[in-house]
């Protein structure tokens, strides 16, 4: 165990692995602070440049990008009174009125801080689970990897929030997008229609591309303007807002934990976590009086819990390969993408990749509160930028990176048609993720299911582990539905109570 840790850190230090990671970090803090990207569209944007990729570079890149925008995010929230991601809205109820009392850079100071331990709680909590989860995930067969891929299906419920039935029907149409080109367990091939373009099957990384780069860089545009209608000042107190979260260090620290906790719970939304932890800080508080206009644990509690959440949505994405987020479902495509296989075989036979990924998790987290406490007076300034010189920049990457799959004019064709339906769904409210998702597990889910119904028949569905993850599905699916409508509620009665008084 100490053998791997160590050797995942020497690996790390390779000057092209650590430049990647932090070009990771760099661009996580650029997604971070256009408001409505956030991490998933930044690892979109990288995926196409994986191929050919050194893995341990493409992963430190990846983890990079998920390490920094949730410190990246807080500008918007403080500086504009905008989210930057789901997972920065309730920052907004307390950092926005600071910044507007002039306090901005005690409350991006205390931010910051706490979103740096909260980050490495993340990172000292899933290095602590190893040992613990090893020898349990081991013990997994096929019949035991299916069943986690219905599992990581069964999550598509509490994606999608009050609106399941939506999520369900996108995540049963990424499967059936999943099914074309040729089988996995056979020499066939399914819904080609002959067209021999598609006998590889659509591409993972056309279809995140077109699903949600393209329709938010069009309604960035429709939005026009610039990002911020004039220049936020930031004020002093950086070294105010540190003292903050260091005089609330057992605020930081419990709230990182429960972000862990949660984030360990596939399916469950950053916006979840932030908004479960501000309303927790509210309730255990004894003088309320300041929440929601100014008050700092209103900014330390959900940004500690945001950055934690990074190293629980990791667990279930390595142990089980069932993904943790959204973002982690591309994540889990890009390890796909390497021949990684997520799951028990990465615990049994590279442990050594895990812990790149914590370091990775750990010195992301580091470098990227560098990087935004030194960029904060330029990026207060770049709000300013119109946001139409911005996605010129966006489209090109964009289709470059779909035009390098295989230089083939169906490539954008295939761009265009995802691109639409990512529209078509933000404009209907339907989920995005689940389809992600659906698309990924389609293929995980029939050859797992095909190997164990031949080494098993039948049989296989009595086994002890098939049953504990069934059970585990069914609270999930149904619990995890009921709390989260149940804290969504008493949050928002909450957050109406704040605002009247």
């Amino acid at each position: 165990m100490l053998e791997a840790l160590l050797n995942g850190l020497i690996i790390l230090l390779d000057p092209f692995r650590m430049a990647m990671l932090l070009v990771g970090v760099v661009i996580g803090i650029v997604v971070g602070i256009l408001p409505g990207l956030g991490g998933l569209m930044g690892m979109a944007l990288v995926l196409p440049f994986l191929f050919g990729m050194d893995p341990y570079a493409g992963i430190a890149m990846l983890i990079g990008i998920a390490a920094a925008v949730p410190s990246a995010d807080t500008f918007p929230s403080v500086l504009m009174g905008i989210p930057g991601s789901a997972g920065s809205q309730a920052t907004v109820m307390d950092g926005y009125p600071l910044a507007r009392r002039g306090e901005a850079a005690r409350a991006l100071g205390a931010a910051f801080s706490a979103s740096l331990v909260g980050g490495l709680i993340g990172a000292l909590a899933l290095t602590a689970l190893i040992p613990f989860a090893r020898p349990i995930v081991l013990a997994f067969g096929s019949p035991e990897l299916f069943m986690l891929t219905l599992l990581g299906l069964s999550m598509v419920g509490v994606l999608t929030g009050n609106r399941p039935i939506l999520g369900i029907l996108a995540a049963g149409i990424g499967m059936l997008l999943g099914t074309v080109g040729s089988a996995p367990v056979a020499v066939e091939y399914r819904l080609t229609y002959g067209v021999l373009y598609l006998y590889d099957g659509f591409s993972l990384v056309i279809l995140a591309l077109g699903l949600f780069a393209l329709p938010e860089v069009i309604d960035l545009l429709s939005r026009g303007g610039a990002i911020a209608e004039k220049a936020p000042g930031l004020g002093s107190g950086w070294l105010a807002g540190v003292r903050d979260s260091i005089r609330h260090k057992w605020l930081v620290v419990r709230h990182s934990l429960i972000g862990v906790l949660i984030g360990a719970i596939p399916g469950m939304g950053s916006s979840i976590i932030d908004w479960i932890n501000y309303g927790y800080v509210v309730q255990t508080s004894r003088d309320r009086s300041q929440f929601g206009k100014g008050d700092i644990r209103g900014v330390i509690a959900p940004e500690s819990a945001n950055n934690a959440r990074e190293g629980g949505v990791l667990m279930p994405t390595l142990l089980f390969g069932v993904p943790g987020s959204s973002a982690m479902a591309l994540f889990l495509g890009a390890m796909l993408i390497f021949g990684i296989q997520p799951g028990p075989a990465l615990l049994r036979d590279q442990l050594d990749l895990v812990f790149v990924i914590i370091w990775s998790l750990a010195l992301g987290n580091v470098f990227g509160t560098l990087f935004c406490l030194a960029l904060s007076r330029p990026i207060a300034t770049l709000t300013l930028v119109p946001f139409h010189f911005i996605a010129p920049v966006v489209l090109v990457i964009v289709i470059l990176g779909a035009w390098q799959q295989s230089q083939h004019w169906g490539d954008l064709v295939q761009l265009f048609g995802f691109g639409v339906l990512g529209w078509l769904m933000k404009r209907v409210g339907a989920p995005r993720p689940p389809l992600l998702i659906g698309f990924i597990l389609s293929g995980l889910a029939e050859r797992y299911l095909w190997i164990a119904y031949n080494l098993y028949d039948w049989e296989w569905i009595w086994r002890p582990g098939v049953l504990a993850i069934a059970a585990l599905i069914l609270v999930l699916s149904f619990g995890g539905t009921l709390l989260k409508r149940r804290r969504g509620r008493a949050l928002a009665a909450d957050v109406a109570q704040q605002e009247r008084s």
